[in-house]
Order: structure tokens, then sequence, then C-alpha cells
């Protein structure tokens, strides 16, 4: 499996997984559609499937242009008729073949009601949306601290090697609210720096993995809700 961002609109990552044995690509919250139509074709890619986390435009925005060119199906939760039909709707625990691989549903409300989740357990990879960012979360729109904390927690839960693929280049921006929630957190330090050198080079952040988050991440590491939120709300007005 081959996964490729295609950076859209102002920080948003649109995600192609792409499976060479069989030929067929599925793309992930597509904001636009002429961007992800122009990656699949300059790499000869067939594009198959349609995958939305959650219902908001930036992620469900090209839904339709690339449905009309490609006639791809969409795949998303119930929420996504908000913005554009959906072919099959999903929920918890539903299995879903994407480009030749079983993906599992998981619902992990509090960013949106209905966001969802797409954890590929096979390939050692999930794709979470606006839920989980490199050392930091998602704002709660339409949610609780209770949903977004347990959702955190059950990301965390997986395997360390798990890559996490996340809807946003947020990372340089939370990693200096993590620097400023943890100052004596060595590994947060370290990899702030990291991370501003590769912005510096205008290089992606992205994936993360389970293992960074749970060493970087205040928003994992908080001890409980409580500090989760108050950490929460920290940020909502955190400014570097």
């Amino acid at each position: 499996m081959e996964i490729v961002a295609v950076p859209v609109l102002t920080d948003n990552y649109v995600w192609l997984i792409h499976n060479a044995e069989i030929g067929e690509t599925a793309v992930v919250d597509p904001s636009v559609a002429d961007p992800v139509l122009e990656a699949t074709a300059a790499r000869g890619w067939r594009l198959t499937q349609i995958l939305n986390t959650h219902w908001h435009p930036d992620h469900t925005g090209g839904n339709q242009g690339i449905q009309t060119a490609t006639g791809a199906p969409i795949i998303a939760p119930a929420e996504a008729e908000r913005v554009s039909k959906v072919d099959h709707i999903v929920r918890e625990g539903d299995r879903v073949t994407v480009a030749g691989r079983e993906a599992v549903v998981w619902e992990i409300p509090a960013h949106t009601n209905g966001h969802i989740a797409y954890y590929f357990e096979g390939e050692g990879m999930i794709f979470v949306g606006d839920t989980m960012f490199a050392m930091g979360c998602g704002r709660l729109f339409e949610g609780t601290a209770e949903q977004m904390y347990r959702n955190l927690r059950r990301i965390a839960a997986l395997p360390e090697d798990v890559h996490i693929y996340c809807g946003h280049e947020y990372t340089l921006a939370n990693a200096r609210f993590a620097a400023h929630a943890e100052p004596d957190n060595d590994a947060t330090a370290d990899r702030l720096a990291a991370v501003s050198a590769l912005r510096d080079e205008g290089k992606i952040t992205l994936p993360t993995t389970v293992a960074q988050e749970l060493a970087t991440n205040p928003f994992v590491r908080a001890p409980n809700v409580e500090e989760f939120a108050r950490l929460r709300r920290d940020k909502d007005s955190f400014r570097s």
C-alpha cells in the first residue's frame, strides 16, 4: 500500500491510498476535486473510492466533482449527507474494503457528532480526520471533552507503531503549545525542534505514530478528563 498526501487549501491534507497489486486508489477527505484528480492522473492511478471522516466541507467539498469524473462511490458517516450524497453510510464496527484492504470503522464523536475513523489493522494505520493531530487534537465543535478524551485514549491504546493520518498540517503550532504545556518534557522539546526544521524546508510532518503521541501530545498524556478539558481551553486561546 502506498499513501500519498495531497496538500490543498491552506493546511489540509487529502490522503490517497493506492494498491498497485490491484490497481485501485481510494481518497480520504477530499476538500476539493481538481488537485486530487491531477495527482492521480499524474501517477496513472485509477480512483475507485471516496472516504469521508466527517461532514465539514473542507473534508467533503470535492466529493461530487471526483465522483462525476470517476464514478467512485462515496463511503461516509450519515452526517456527510449534509454536504453531498453518500453511497455507503458506515458506522461503528462496520468493515469496509478499501483499495483491496480491510478497514474497520470507529465512531469517534466530539469534533462533530458523527465523526468516524478508518482503522487498517493489517496495515498498521488509521485515518482520524480532525480528531487527533500530531501533538494535538480537534476542537470540540459538536461534542464534549469526555468524548474527545475517550477517543484519544482509544487511539493511544493501539500498537505504538501504528501510523496516524490526520487532516491538517497543524504540527508546528501544536508543538509550540505542547512545549508550553509540558516545559520539562525533553521529548516534546526535541520534537518541536525537528518539526520546526521540517517546516522550514517545506516538508510534511505527517503521519505521526502512536508512540510519538504518547511521548509528546499533552492531550493524550493528560491523566484525566478534567486536565484534558483544561488543556483544550488553554489551547483555544493560546498564541505562540
